[in-house]
């Protein structure tokens, strides 16, 4: 608003008489300020501190409640002080009598079913929620918007395992550490992770690591499998194209040499010049698009890129890869 009521003084002292307004999407102002929409902008500006508060110049003015968020009710006040100075009672800037008056949202006529608007707002505030815990862990945030995002979860009853896939990816983990006699995990190091897919029905499908694949890849290459209806017992990729990828990155000189998704993706992309299944599964990548996804661990680029890429919404737990690291 500061930068608007400067352009409106300065326009004013050469005498176009401009006004303005704000288009804004959140907080929607006619939705109830825990609704889970409104609650989900608190939660995408949890990092900068911003949060929802009924506007008490709108219901003062016309008795009706509307949401707002702090800065623009704070700074309301030294707004219309200087409206006062710079427009006549009979200008338009002068019947602005909230914050909120300021404001053009029209959001909630668009709304056309409540329940899945609901939804998909609480899953967008549990990907914040790790995305802010990740960003701790990388040093990027502080612990006061862990301790906001606590407290705006707390809002609409939720923890960070109702996000689906999180509890299987971390189920995944513990099972990669109790088969480690039988390859499971690698150097010590057990991660998993899991993709929700929608095919007949909403199935979740897991991936852990090993000495040939990162969990990120297991899962990949299992979900294209399950939905390109591709037996679990075929290899679309032969143990020996792999073998031959990790020997590659040996002559390179790489500490890591397993497949990340990038190479995983390489593999089948190659493997689909020769092998039906294999472009089965190539084929059916573009159905990841929208897929929730989580993994216990942080990534490296190898694996996060892709992801991205492909339009999987990814999350993590960001436990740093160390060997025999806690889990729990």
């Amino acid at each position: 608003m500061s930068f608007c009521m400067a352009q409106v003084y300065n326009d004013r002292k050469r005498g176009i008489n401009s006004g303005f307004a704000k288009f804004e999407t959140f907080p929607i102002w006619n939705l109830p300020l825990n609704h889970p929409v409104n609650v989900a902008y608190e939660a995408a500006t949890a990092d900068i501190g911003d949060y929802n508060l009924e506007d008490a110049f709108h219901k003062e003015a016309y008795g009706v409640t509307a949401i707002n968020y702090n800065r623009d009710v704070e700074n309301f006040v030294i707004m219309r002080k200087i409206i006062e100075k710079i427009a006549d009672k009979d200008d338009p800037l002068a019947k602005y009598k909230s914050p909120t008056d300021i404001g053009v949202n029209m959001a909630r006529e668009g709304i056309i079913d409540d329940a899945v608007v609901r939804k998909a707002s609480t899953q967008e505030i549990l990907r914040r929620h790790f995305r802010y815990h990740r960003e701790f862990v990388e040093g990027d945030t502080t612990h006061d918007t862990l301790e906001r995002m606590k407290k705006i979860m707390e809002k609409i009853d939720v923890e960070p395992e109702d996000r689906l896939v999180v509890l299987p990816a971390r189920e995944a983990a513990e099972d990669a550490r109790r088969r480690k006699d039988a390859g499971m995990g690698y150097r010590g190091v057990f991660c998993g992770a899991a993709i929700e897919i929608d095919c007949a029905d909403k199935v979740i499908i897991t991936g852990k690591n090993s000495s040939l694949l990162h969990a990120e890849s297991a899962a990949i290459l299992n979900a294209t499998k399950t939905i390109a209806d591709v037996p679990d017992e075929i290899d679309v990729i032969s143990r020996d194209v792999i073998e031959s990828m990790i020997q590659l990155k040996r002559s390179m000189g790489l500490s890591g040499t397993s497949l990340d998704v990038k190479e995983i993706l390489d593999a089948i992309a190659a493997s689909a010049v020769i092998d039906i299944n294999a472009r089965k599964c190539r084929d059916v990548l573009g159905k990841l698009k929208g897929c929730e996804m989580h993994t216990t661990h942080l990534m490296d680029s190898g694996d996060e890129s892709p992801l991205i890429q492909l339009g999987l919404n990814v999350t993590t737990d960001a436990k740093l890869p160390f060997p025999n690291a806690d889990n729990k």
